[in-house]
């Protein structure tokens, strides 16, 4: 190949890296102005009409206030909540069950998801029986975990740890299942052992993948938490909720509520905060 040619093709590619690169730069830029406001104010649209809403049809009585309290009543009694400590009691009741259950879950179907990803034999005799468990609720569990282990914590933390078991140990499998073939040749070319082709090869291609499955065996176990107090427990925000529907106080329903989903949304954007800090600069050559 002449010298010339070589140089044509070196040109060719420094002017496609440059307009790569000015691609990324015009396309990664963060919006300005107007158009910043707007990216920011849009995914509040649905809550501040709700919002909205809610105070219309308290101030004109579209709604019984026996129904659907008025947002300042639900408002102080979230304050009275926080001022006597129960508020920040049984949030902290819930969030250790919630962390204990998703930690345990998390864990094990990391480790049945490696498993059924390792063994083709254990995979064909295990996974549709697994899939056959997992299709049945939470509540369904309820009976028989209430004859092993009564009613207490370990249920709580059981009920919750199934919940999370379910999505992490088929993303882990799924990971197994998207790790190219090429990946694998040159893993056994290098000749790695069975753990380092997990720890060094399937785990990091797969990083996208596992973060998506603990986000949403995540929402499984927070969901779980929920219904696990609103059944058997004599704490927690679930709690709170059955408590005041017992005693008709459907400010205290709204308060306990509110704290549910503000808390399962900081924490899911948490998750998601750190899943892209782990992907960050992740190179993706398949």
């Amino acid at each position: 190949m002449s010298d010339a040619l070589l140089a044509a093709l070196a040109d060719a590619r420094d002017t496609g890296k440059t307009a790569e690169n000015q691609t990324r730069s015009f396309s990664d830029r963060p919006p300005h102005g107007l158009r910043a406001g707007f990216h920011f104010a849009l995914p509040w649209l649905i809550p501040a009409l709700l919002l909205a809403l809610w105070f219309a049809g308290s101030t004109r009585g579209w709604i019984a206030p026996q129904i659907l309290p008025p947002p300042a009543q639900v408002a102080a009694t979230l304050s009275d909540l926080a001022t006597s400590g129960d508020l920040w009691h049984n949030t902290a009741a819930s969030l250790r069950r919630v962390g204990i259950g998703f930690a345990g879950g998390a864990a094990c179907g990391l480790l049945l998801g490696i498993a059924l990803g390792l063994s083709r034999t254990l995979e064909i005799y295990v996974l549709p029986s697994f899939n056959a468990l997992a299709q049945i609720p939470i509540l369904g569990w309820l009976p028989l975990l209430l004859l092993l282990v009564g009613i207490g914590e370990p249920l709580q933390y059981l009920l919750i740890a199934q919940a999370a078991l379910i999505p992490v140990t088929l993303g882990t499998l799924q990971a197994f299942r998207e790790t190219p073939v090429v990946l694998a040749e040159v893993a056994a070319m290098f000749r790695y052992s069975r753990a380092q082709w997990i720890v060094h090869v399937v785990l990091p291609h797969a990083l996208p993948t596992l973060a998506t499955s603990i986000r949403l065996a995540f929402t499984k176990a927070w969901l779980a938490l929920v219904v696990v107090e609103l059944v058997a427990s004599s704490e927690g925000l679930g709690y709170l909720i059955v408590y005041g529907r017992q005693l008709f106080q459907l400010d205290l329903v709204m308060a306990a509520v509110l704290v549910v989903g503000a808390l399962g949304y900081l924490i899911d954007r948490g998750l998601n905060w750190l899943e892209a800090r782990l992907t960050r600069g992740r190179v993706v050559a398949f």
